[in-house]
């Protein structure tokens, strides 16, 4: 008995420390491992609400300027031009002797200082009534005065107000120093009465970016051949990492005398019209409500078109429909049909 006794006590005694021991321990707490789920939230393009309307240009605000097309000199002294580089369209024309004129379109953006400033032609004239421009020239053809002393467009010329509206460069000769400024094209809209607020709004249509316009047969440069010297040989080169097209004249970058900004270009477009010399001077008669054969070059491809008088404005048109121009802005050239686009544009991918 006290044998069994002594082992029993001893054996509590043991259990009774180990009891102690272990309650003396340090017990690492157990902590939950919650993972961090982080969603990836995908931020939506904001989507700006207005187009400028010649552009395709998104913006905060409603562009509601009135366009305005000022006839800009192309003579070799008269370059390289004063707020080229801004304008939303750039049209360019034979005047008389293959020499080119252009109709400087400006709409969402107008800068400080325009020209030379050159004379108006009776389908300079057309051009701009169909667009509700408000028109801008020093000098016109015999054509043009009627059609602009009957107020066929708003306008201002510098036969009136030079001096006053236009104002003379002294770094040029004259017929190639008409120049005028953003603040005084709005004198002279408020001297003539005419609103400045757009009106008419062009059946442009856009893609949403420039990579719906890849669709096409791949070209990179393009050039035209008015007459028969390089002074009016104008090539257009696809810059892809940019994606817009370089101008150049007789093998020199088209720019802005102001800035020295090169104009850069998102839709090449050259138009067949109906040419018809009319004079010993060399005046042409442009038919432009028939429409007729296009070529459009956008996002280093070509495509061939067709273009339409819809409501007085030249729209370049594909099955029927206005064609999907790139955002940015367009440079559009007309070619006498009598010559025609095969014979004047060459093109090499």
């Amino acid at each position: 008995m006290k044998k069994w006794g002594i082992i029993g006590i001893l054996s509590l005694f043991l259990v009774a420390c180990s009891n102690e021991q272990e309650i003396g321990e340090e017990v690492e707490p157990v902590e939950d491992v919650v993972e961090d789920i982080v969603e990836e939230v995908i931020e939506e393009p904001v989507v700006l609400p207005y187009v400028a309307p010649f552009t395709g240009i998104r913006s905060e605000e409603e562009l509601t300027q009135r366009p305005i097309i000022v006839t800009m000199n192309n003579h070799p002294l008269a370059r390289p031009q004063s707020g080229i580089a801004q304008a939303d369209i750039v049209y360019e024309m034979l005047a008389e002797g293959n020499v080119t004129r252009f109709l400087a379109l400006y709409q969402s953006d107008i800068p400080d200082v325009i020209g030379p400033v050159r004379s108006a032609r009776d389908y300079f004239v057309e051009v701009a009534k169909g667009l509700d421009a408000f028109y801008i020239a020093h000098g016109y053809s015999p054509d043009a005065q009627k059609m602009l002393n009957a107020r066929v467009v708003d306008n201002i010329n510098g036969m009136q107000y030079d001096g006053i509206l236009f104002k003379r460069s002294k770094e040029r000769k004259a017929p190639h120093n008409s120049y005028i400024s953003n603040e005084n094209i709005l004198a002279g809209a408020e001297k003539v009465g005419a609103s400045m607020e757009i009106h008419k709004v062009p059946s442009y249509s856009f893609y949403d970016s420039i990579e719906g316009a890849k669709i096409g047969n791949p070209v990179s440069t393009i050039s035209i051949q008015y007459g028969s010297g390089a002074s009016f040989e104008n090539q257009y080169t696809y810059l892809p990492e940019s994606g817009i097209y370089e101008r150049k004249t007789g093998g020199v970058v088209t720019i802005d005398k102001e800035s020295g900004e090169p104009v850069e270009i998102a839709n090449v477009i050259f138009m067949e019209i109906p040419h018809k010399t009319i004079d010993n001077a060399g005046r042409q008669q442009l038919t432009l409500t028939d429409g007729g054969k296009a070529y459009l070059f956008q996002a280093g491809t070509m495509k061939e078109i067709e273009w339409e008088n819809i409501d007085g404005m030249l729209i370049p048109m594909e099955n029927g429909v206005p064609a999907k121009l790139v955002p940015g802005k367009s440079w559009i050239s007309f070619v006498p049909t009598n010559t025609g686009l095969e014979n004047m544009v060459n093109y090499l991918p």
